[in-house]
C-alpha cells in the first residue's frame, strides 16, 4: 500500500491575529490552484514564540507568516536570515527547511514595489525623490526597496524625529530627515509620496500633512488599506495624482511565501483582491 503524501501546513503568527487577512488570501489561492494544504491563524504570545516555532515543523508545517509584535523577535530565533531581512531588521516570512533550520525573509519591500509598479506602471524610480512619512518597520522595508530600485533620494519625516534619524543612520547619505511640522514642504519636490504611518486608518487619527505640494506628476501610495481609499488618496486623486491603495502590498508580499511553501507562484488578480476584502 503506497504512503499518502503529507498535507503541507502554513499559517500566520501574531498577537492579536484575528484581524489578519492572510488566512482568507492563502485559502483562496489553495482552493484556486487545487492544492491540498491549510493556512491557520495562531495567536502566540512572546513567551511561547520560540517553542512554538521549533515545534511547528514537527507537526507538518512548511512555514509561517509573522506579524505584529513578533517581526523583530524572530530575527533572534531564525537560523538563517536573508540579506533583505537583515537590512530591514525584521522578518515577515519563515520557511521551515527539511534540515530543521528556520529561514527568515522579509517580503514587505518586494510587495510594496510590486504593488506600486502594478498600480502606477508609468512610475520609474529615477523620476525623482520619494517622500516617506513614518519611520517604523514598514518604513524600513519601503526605504530599503526604493533605494535598491534606484530612487535617487528619500525625504523622510516622522512625528518623533529621533526615529527618522536612526533610519538615516542605517540607510545612509541618500536619506534626508525633515521635521514633522515641515513634512508638507518635502512633498513639493517628490515624484512619489508614501504614507507608512497608521494615520488615516479606521480608528486612528487623521494624517494632517499639507498636500498642496502635490502635482499631477506625483504618485501617491498609502500602506493603510482600511479604508481602501484613505483621505490622503482621495485628496491626491482630486489633485490629479496617480494613486495606489495599500491592499496590493499585502497581496504581493504573500506571493513569494506561497510559492516557497506550496510550490506554485500565485497570481494577484481581481479575484485575489475580492477574496482579501471578503
Amino acid at each position: 500500500m503506497s504512503e499518502l503524501p503529507s498535507i503541507p501546513l502554513a499559517g500566520v503568527i501574531g498577537s492579536p491575529v484575528a484581524h489578519s487577512k492572510s488566512p482568507q488570501l492563502h485559502r483562496h489561492w489553495l482552493k484556486t490552484y487545487g492544492i491540498a494544504g491549510h493556512y491557520i491563524p495562531m495567536d502566540v504570545g512572546a513567551e511561547n514564540l520560540e517553542q512554538v516555532l521549533r515545534t511547528l515543523p514537527k507537526a507538518g508545517f512548511v512555514g509561517v507568516n509573522i506579524t505584529i509584535p513578533h517581526k523583530e523577535a524572530v530575527m533572534g530565533i531564525a537560523d538563517l536570515i536573508t540579506d533583505r531581512a537583515t537590512l530591514i531588521g525584521a522578518a515577515n516570512t519563515l520557511i521551515f527547511r527539511k534540515d530543521g533550520k528556520i529561514h527568515a525573509d522579509n517580503t514587505d519591500g518586494y510587495g510594496f514595489l510590486e504593488n506600486l509598479r502594478s498600480g502606477a506602471p508609468h512610475w520609474v524610480p529615477s523620476a525623482g525623490p520619494a517622500a516617506v512619512l513614518g519611520a517604523g518597520g514598514a518604513a524600513r522595508a519601503v526605504i530599503a526597496s526604493l533605494l535598491d530600485a534606484g530612487v535617487p533620494e528619500i525625504y523622510l519625516s516622522n512625528r518623533t524625529r529621533i526615529r527618522a534619524e536612526k533610519l538615516k543612520q542605517d540607510f545612509g547619505s541618500r536619506v534626508f530627515v525633515c521635521d514633522w511640522v515641515q513634512a508638507g514642504n518635502m512633498i513639493d519636490e517628490a515624484a512619489l509620496l508614501v504614507n507608512t504611518t497608521s494615520l488615516g486608518m479606521i480608528g486612528k487619527g487623521e494624517l494632517r500633512v499639507p498636500l498642496d505640494g502635490l502635482g499631477p506628476d506625483t504618485v501617491v501610495t498609502d500602506l493603510v488599506y482600511a479604508p481602501l481609499k484613505t483621505q490622503l488618496l482621495a485628496t491626491a486623486e482630486e489633485m490629479g495624482c496617480v494613486t495606489v491603495d495599500g491592499l496590493g502590498m499585502l497581496l504581493h508580499q504573500a506571493v513569494p511565501a506561497f510559492e516557497r511553501w506550496f510550490g506554485k507562484r500565485p497570481d494577484v488578480d481581481r479575484a485575489t483582491r475580492a477574496a482579501a476584502l471578503r
